[in-house]
């Protein structure tokens, strides 16, 4: 098999799992326990999908490589494995050499900076980028989870190349 050959098999099944990925999201915050399971099962079966690939193909999946909508699916992916500890950090681990190496395009800060925040708060550690909210008060205000260091936060993301997080949390707001 090619290289090309396996970088279109890799990207058909990165995209066939971010279809299914967003498809199934709304049952992840449904009040239906039914729904919610099948929601931890695709996550579950899709990390475990995912490991096996990362650890195969040896590096992050590159747009460059599979395409933006396949990067975006590996990534969709690893974001979502919030019970799968080790899947996370194995993507965090690849993500972080390409953004490193420049290969993650200009996306890759970014994305990096929410999947190392999705992994501290699933780990109990404090964020560093503000990215992950567990709820909003009666008025519409955000609630992040703690951050390791608020005075730096807007840097911090800047540095990711994220919007400031009164930008970032104003879709929160309520609508009027």
């Amino acid at each position: 098999m090619t290289a090309l050959e396996q970088h279109s098999e890799l990207s058909h099944e990165l995209l066939t799992m971010k279809a299914a990925d967003q498809a199934a999201a709304p049952k992840a915050n449904s009040d239906d326990p039914a729904q919610q399971l099948a929601w931890r099962r695709l996550t579950a079966q899709h990390g475990d999908r995912l490991r096996t690939l990362l650890e195969q193909h040896g590096h992050w999946p590159t747009a460059e490589e599979v395409g933006e909508e396949a990067a975006l699916g590996a990534w969709l992916v690893a974001q979502h494995a919030d019970r799968q500890l080790e899947v996370q950090r194995l993507a965090l681990r690849l993500l972080e050499r390409a953004v490193e190496d420049g290969s993650a395009g200009p996306e890759g800060p970014g994305r990096l900076a929410f999947l190392r925040d999705r992994l501290h708060v699933n780990a109990g550690l404090p964020q560093r980028y503000g990215t992950q909210i567990q709820g909003v008060t009666a008025d519409g205000a955000p609630i992040p989870w703690p951050v390791e260091d608020p005075e730096k936060l807007d840097a911090h993301r800047a540095e990711a190349g994220i919007p400031p997080f009164a930008e970032y949390t104003a879709q929160y707001a309520p609508k009027s």
